[in-house]
């Protein structure tokens, strides 16, 4: 093969990859709940097409899925291992779906925060069919090639993980009802109203800070409508005072991103259903904030993935 052959061959392979990238980081984001640890399988994926015979892959697009789905599952077995020894309560790592709200799928299933969190407590195969199939709409036979098990087992995985998310979490409320009482939330607890408070949090509330062990970030859940409501009124007037508050989207919900000389120090995010906010997150980790802050400005479009080496280089 000569070399303009190769570099022909390396620009089409870069185009099926960009094509798929954005499924690509959805399918490994969800499984994982970690941007960071999405885009190192991304990555990876990238790699893996290089090395490909390529010719031998009749759609590229479905070759890229399951090697991303097979590494996300792998890494999200030791990851596992790793948030038993995290600091506090683990949240999943937020992103900015103002760009793309479905972050690559068909539809934005299994996106947003509270419904990743509760995702975690899957094993990594029943989050990944189960993402691959209501986020993606992949047919359970082409999931169960996937993931190298039967499409009888395939459904079996999905449905479990459905019964599981149904029993854990109430249907959510529209994006109009959800920001609305975010905003009043906000106003509650800035201003540490006892009684508004109380009036729209749910009976069994429950609050998770997500410090990663920084200093001034609860390490327990704080549960109960009355306990989180004391909780709030009882910091407010050492945390609200000199922040700044930005309305953000993130997971594809309304958010938002509270900022101290003009350094972010936490996202708040809610979980919302007909009864009143069910679950409150602060996610205060810097390493987790960052990216999710970078990105607010970023621009659309992802890098291109480096290409290699030239033959002979």
């Amino acid at each position: 093969m000569q070399a303009g052959d190769d570099a022909d061959s390396l620009a089409l392979a870069t185009r099926d990859f960009m094509a798929a990238r954005p499924r690509l980081f959805g399918i490994a984001y969800r499984v994982l709940g970690s941007a960071v640890e999405a885009e190192d399988i991304v990555q990876e994926a990238w790699l893996r097409w290089q090395k490909a015979d390529r010719a031998e892959v009749q759609e590229p697009a479905a070759f890229l899925a399951t090697v991303t789905a097979r590494l996300a599952i792998n890494l999200a077995r030791s990851a596992r291992v790793r948030r038993e020894t995290y600091v506090g309560p683990w949240l999943p790592e937020p992103v900015d779906t103002s760009n793309d709200p479905q972050l690559g799928a068909e539809r934005a299933e299994a996106l947003d925060l509270a419904l990743l969190f509760l995702l975690e407590k899957l094993n990594p195969v029943e989050r990944a069919a189960y993402v691959l199939r209501e986020a993606f709409d992949y047919p359970y036979r082409q999931i169960a090639d996937m993931l190298e098990t039967s499409e009888a087992n395939t459904r079996q995985l999905v449905s479990r993980a459905r019964r599981h998310l149904t029993a854990e979490r109430r249907a959510p409320v529209s994006p109009d009802a959800h920001r609305r009482l975010l905003e009043v939330f906000l106003t509650a607890a800035q201003t540490g109203s006892l009684s508004a408070l109380e009036e729209v949090l749910t009976a069994d509330v429950v609050s998770y800070s997500d410090g990663g062990g920084m200093r001034g970030a609860s390490r327990i859940p704080v549960v109960g409508r009355t306990h989180v409501s004391r909780y709030l009124a009882a910091f407010a007037p050492r945390f609200w005072p000199s922040t700044d508050v930005r309305r953000v989207e993130a997971n594809g919900r309304p958010a938002v991103l509270v900022s101290a000389a003009g350094q972010p120090v936490a996202l708040l995010s809610v979980d919302v259903s007909a009864r009143g906010i069910e679950r409150i997150m602060w996610i205060m980790n810097p390493d987790k904030l960052a990216p999710y802050v970078a990105a607010l400005d970023a621009p659309d479009a992802p890098d291109a993935p480096d290409a290699p080496d030239a033959p002979g280089a």
